[in-house]
């Protein structure tokens, strides 16, 4: 596993930085080099995209929690649901998440490769048919899932709802109603937990490589994706 975007975060769950400092920075190679290759916590496996702090102050886990995102712009309150699924099942749960979206939506690729810490490029595609967008996803999984400076959101602005595998590799559902999605996260096996912490919610580290970076291009190409 080659973590060569280390990129150390340590933010507060709203995704702003707390402290410069990092618990990597008095590790030995050693030691950094036996947590990076740490994959999976109990029955939780984490893709290659992303890596916990030293001292595991959130132990990666399978759950969601409902919140809200306020948006300043319009003054509105959003509820939001925030999921984490094992890395073995999580193209498939994105994947049918997207289904309450309707037959036809607006794509999102976010991409923070070549970019400055904490900038990142999106790109935008309309009108969308669905079934193309799912296999053109499914066709790039191992990107999507192992890329930590890659995210995609999918959205229907006509409901409006959206979902998001962000970089980090959560899932975000927003909307004023998620029952839908809420049901097809119990069907994946997944239980509401108020207490879940996230793994962006203390220090971690992202990983990229030269290749995903490539690919990130290539399939913003096939899907016809604009700055």
């Amino acid at each position: 596993m080659g973590f060569l975007k280390k990129i150390i975060k340590n933010r507060r769950s709203e995704g702003s930085v707390e402290s410069k400092q990092s618990g990597f920075d008095h590790l030995s190679e050693e030691q950094l080099e036996h947590h990076l290759s740490i994959a999976q916590y109990g029955s939780f496996r984490l893709t290659d995209a992303i890596r916990p702090s030293y001292n595991l102050d959130v132990v990666p886990s399978a759950g969601y929690r409902k919140d809200s995102y306020f948006d300043s712009e319009t003054g509105v309150e959003i509820p939001v649901i925030i999921a984490a699924q094992t890395s073995q099942r999580l193209i498939d749960l994105f994947i049918d998440l997207l289904d309450p979206l309707g037959e036809e939506v607006d794509l999102v690729l976010e991409t923070s490769h070549q970019q400055n810490e904490g900038v990142h490029r999106d790109l935008y595609r309309e009108a969308m048919d669905l079934p193309v967008l799912k296999s053109a996803l499914y066709d790039y999984e191992d990107m999507l899932l192992n890329d930590g400076c890659c995210g995609v959101a999918v959205l229907n602005p006509q409901i409006p709802l959206e979902v998001q595998l962000d970089e980090h590799k959560l899932l975000l559902m927003y909307g004023q109603h998620l029952g839908q999605f809420e049901r097809i996260l119990i069907e994946h096996g997944l239980d509401c937990r108020d207490e879940i912490k996230f793994i962006t919610e203390a220090e971690h580290v992202h990983s990229s490589t030269v290749e995903y970076s490539e690919t990130f291009e290539e399939v913003s190409y096939r899907l016809g994706v604009e700055n």
